[in-house]
């Protein structure tokens, strides 16, 4: 499966990924570096906001009561924001495009 990471300066990304991997987990990998992912994933920081591109919002879904108190901290926060560490990626989620927030650049 595919994931497409966009900056704030519209360079794109294309990296491979596995179902079941969050996508704070690609980013990781790959470093991206706006992905800081302070707290390594156990959602009590907001260093790994994202976009997530409008054409993907209802199929990758909505956030949890906990995530939207905690993406109350990010930075220019949006109805598309989500935090990576809480995407476990899917088969149905192949091709999905993230923008990263100019704010952690």
């Amino acid at each position: 499966m595919k994931i497409t990471f966009v900056t704030a300066q519209g360079d794109r990304q294309d990296l491979a990924a596995s179902s079941g991997e969050t996508v704070m987990q690609v980013a990781l990998n790959a470093d991206i570096r706006q992905i800081l992912a302070d707290c390594g994933g156990a959602m009590s920081c907001a260093t790994c906001h994202v976009h997530v591109a409008a054409e993907w919002v209802d199929k990758v879904g909505p956030a949890s009561a906990e995530e939207e108190a905690m993406l109350e901290m990010a930075v220019d926060p949006d109805e598309t924001s989500r935090l990576s560490c809480q995407i476990v990626l899917r088969d149905d989620l192949d091709g999905l495009i993230i923008n990263l927030p100019k704010s952690q650049f």
